[in-house]
């Protein structure tokens, strides 16, 4: 098992698409993992990307796009990092930890995670908080016409 194997789950209230498009911009990866050099090895279009990892951590990457349709829409985002930390000087040798040094690693590696997650919902979700409506009838109207009070799913803009 590897020392850091991380899965998450993030709730983005954006249409899968947008949302797609920033996970496939290669410049985001290096502010989202500035220690890693991600590789891809399974573009899947609008349902993420795979990559092969090495530098601070060796091992592989994932990010998951599921989208909901009705009747909230947006797009659950699975995030998966399944490796072990390098040797020193290293940046593909694995020098797995144990213990409180892997704990350790494992949170500081979420607590990184999750950063990025936050920071990728509020972008996405912006202008729909702004401008209020479901994303699933935003989506049916397009993204300029706002939908306003309550849908008949009862969610509020």
């Amino acid at each position: 098992m590897p020392t850091v194997d991380l899965v998450d789950e993030s709730y983005l209230r954006a249409p899968v698409e947008r949302v797609a498009s920033v996970v496939h911009e290669q410049g985001r990866w290096a502010q989202w993992w500035p220690e890693l050099r991600p590789v891809v090895f399974m573009d899947r279009g609008a349902a993420g990307i795979r990559w092969n990892i090495t530098g601070a951590l060796v091992g592989s990457m994932e990010i998951w796009l599921e989208a909901y349709v009705q009747p909230i829409g947006g797009v659950l985002l699975h995030f998966y990092l399944r490796a072990d930390p390098t040797a020193p000087g290293s940046m593909t040798e694995p020098a797995p930890r144990s213990g409180r040094a892997a704990t350790s690693e494992s949170v500081r590696w979420a607590k990184a995670n999750k950063v990025n997650l936050w920071n990728l919902k509020d972008e996405m979700e912006a202008g729909i908080r702004r401008e209020g409506g479901s994303i699933a009838a935003r989506n049916e109207r397009g993204a300029d016409r706002p939908v306003r009070g309550a849908d008949e799913a009862g969610q509020l803009g």
